[in-house]
């Protein structure tokens, strides 16, 4: 009677393979997440240029700064306040006023997030 040959992979071929998965993805990784953090930048900038120019428009439009930012919401502005990534809430918005009070509450805006973007600028100066 012939013996049939085991079929299966050894521990040495498991290994090897195992070995180039662990190579490739040290590889890739770090540029995954180099990715990601350049796309929460960006899509934070672009939340600052939209938001911005909504209370432009309501100026132009009303002759005054709004109140609050939940103002440009229900004046349909902006169709809701947007989610800070970096934050993970709405809530994060820095309100600046304009210097006279009389026209309004929210000049200009700034990201309430913490830290340093990547080119070194702090988030909050964005």
């Amino acid at each position: 009677m012939l013996k049939r040959p085991a079929r299966g992979f050894t521990l040495i071929e498991l290994m090897v393979v195992m070995t180039i998965i662990a190579l490739l993805l040290s590889i890739a990784l770090p540029r995954y997440f180099n990715h990601l953090d350049r796309s929460r930048e960006t899509i934070l900038k672009q939340d600052l240029a939209v938001m911005r120019d909504a209370i432009d428009k309501f100026h132009g439009d009303r002759d005054r700064y709004p109140e609050s930012l939940d103002e440009l919401v229900e004046a349909r502005y902006l169709r809701s306040l947007p989610v800070c990534l970096l934050t993970d809430r709405a809530d994060t918005w820095q309100i600046i006023a304009p210097e006279d009070s009389t026209v309004g509450g929210v000049y200009d805006i700034r990201s309430g997030a913490p830290g340093a973007a990547r080119d070194g600028s702090n988030y909050a100066d964005w």
